[in-house]
């Protein structure tokens, strides 16, 4: 087998089987095929087209290519996992674990650190003091079997293929194909052997990807690869044009998770939630329908059983409850006032992020240290009446040294009009294995 003809294949659309691309990922990774050969792969893939079945072959050997973790027969029940392509403010890891595994539901999570505008998930874990994220893997299945949550930091040798292939497609205008990120995302989410999968594709002004139908296409390639590899998979579209929540940053992201928890988050979160959470219990058999899973959501917020399932999962991992109940935030606090009156028509999502990364809470190079207690705490929403002087928003910030341009930045993110707008939906669209509903 040749390198050489394998592109060849491909560049003239032919399908490639598992082996031919096996030959080509791990050579790559072992050093053996060269960046201009791979190079010239993946321009043929996006020029020809992965089919359903190439892609899946690929996030396969994506997937094998580093440490995975099979614990199929070391956690009892039904496990399962939800990811989110990102967005701004969204913390919904924190709400939806605790949730599902209150209702008997096993969510072993390795989630990741951000780059960009705020935080990843452990990031915000580690708001709270002493809550380890670096797990040994079986400290992570004893707690996930005891607590029914836990969420841990990939290992440094998680699909190292896909690290590989990434920084190669980040220079050779290769990044956007469909394909390439359904195989990087769903390598990395299959190397736990989770059998339930909810994909939340998050789409418009603060998520990766802006257009909705390029939305639904990424889910239903990545829903494809899932049902493919023996996973019960769903994907939801949901709206990324204004904030998720009303905070954005670490600590405040845990401390609104907390609340929504407690009975008090927003309502998009909570909704949100709801439907991840409902279709979650169908996978996994604890609900006959998807409207009795999403009332048994809501009921876990109501009874209290969501927010002790979070308060175990933070003392299994090392974390002070103490410190959960009392974050560390900012003591430095500007209010953000709005110049007129009016209700809010738009928001700029990717332009608050990017305030709120100015302001320490997010990372402009992996290197890069995040400041835990700053952030943004949102009063106005679209849809909302605002008065001229009344609060837009709270700015939580350490340095003064980018305060002013970060206050000019947010005030022309939000747009008014004269006239009632109303509130946005948040589900935009389903994915499912056989058909795609649009709401």
């Amino acid at each position: 087998m040749r390198a050489v003809d394998i592109i060849d294949k491909k560049k003239h659309g032919e399908e490639l089987s598992k082996a031919e691309i096996e030959f080509l990922i791990t050579g790559y990774v072992k050093g053996e095929i060269p960046d201009y050969q791979m190079s010239a792969f993946l321009m043929a893939c996006c020029f020809q087209k992965l089919s359903a079945q190439e892609t899946t072959h690929l996030t396969d050997v994506m997937r094998v290519s580093g440490d995975v973790m099979d614990f199929s027969d070391k956690i009892s029940g039904y496990t399962v996992d939800k990811h989110s392509t990102g967005g701004v403010g969204d913390k919904t890891t924190l709400v939806l674990g605790p949730l599902v595994a209150a209702n008997g539901v096993v969510v072993a999570k390795m989630s990741g650190r951000g780059l960009g505008h705020t935080g990843g998930t452990l990031d915000k874990l580690e708001s709270i003091d002493g809550l380890k994220i670096e797990l040994e893997e079986q400290d992570f299945i004893d707690i996930a079997n005891k607590v029914g949550v836990a969420v841990c930091g990939q290992t440094g040798n998680v699909v190292p293929a896909d690290k590989k292939l990434y920084a190669l497609r980040d220079v050779t205008a290769t990044v956007e194909d469909v394909a390439l990120i359904a195989a990087s995302i769903m390598s990395k989410k299959l190397a736990l052997s989770n059998q339930g999968l909810v994909l939340d594709v998050k789409t418009g002004k603060g998520a990766f990807m802006k257009d909705l139908d390029a939305s639904i296409e990424l889910a239903q390639r990545m829903v494809e690869i899932g049902t493919l590899m023996d996973r019960d998979v769903i994907g939801l579209v949901t709206d990324m044009d204004i904030p998720l929540g009303k905070t954005i940053g670490n600590a405040l992201e845990v401390q609104e998770a907390l609340e929504t928890l407690q009975g008090n988050g927003p309502k998009d979160l909570v909704d949100l939630c709801t439907e991840l959470g409902g279709r979650l219990l169908v996978l996994a058999n604890k609900a006959d329908s998807l409207e009795e899973g999403k009332s048994k959501i809501l009921k876990s917020i109501d009874d209290g059983s969501g927010l002790k399932k979070l308060e175990e999962m933070v003392e299994a991992q090392g974390g002070s409850l103490e410190s959960l109940h009392n974050l560390k935030i900012s003591k430095n606090v500007f209010e953000l006032k709005s110049s007129k009156s009016g209700w809010v028509q738009s928001m700029d999502a990717l332009s608050m992020g990017i305030a709120a990364m100015k302001l320490g809470a997010g990372r402009e190079t992996k290197e890069a240290d995040v400041d835990l207690e700053v952030g943004l705490k949102l009063f106005k929403k679209v849809g909302d009446k605002v008065s001229e002087g009344e609060a837009l928003l709270n700015i939580y910030y350490s340095d003064t040294s980018k305060l002013e341009e970060v206050k000019k930045q947010l005030l022309e993110s939000y747009t008014l009009s004269d006239i009632e707008v109303e509130q946005p939906k948040i589900i935009l669209a389903e994915v499912l294995k056989d058909k795609i509903v649009k709401y």
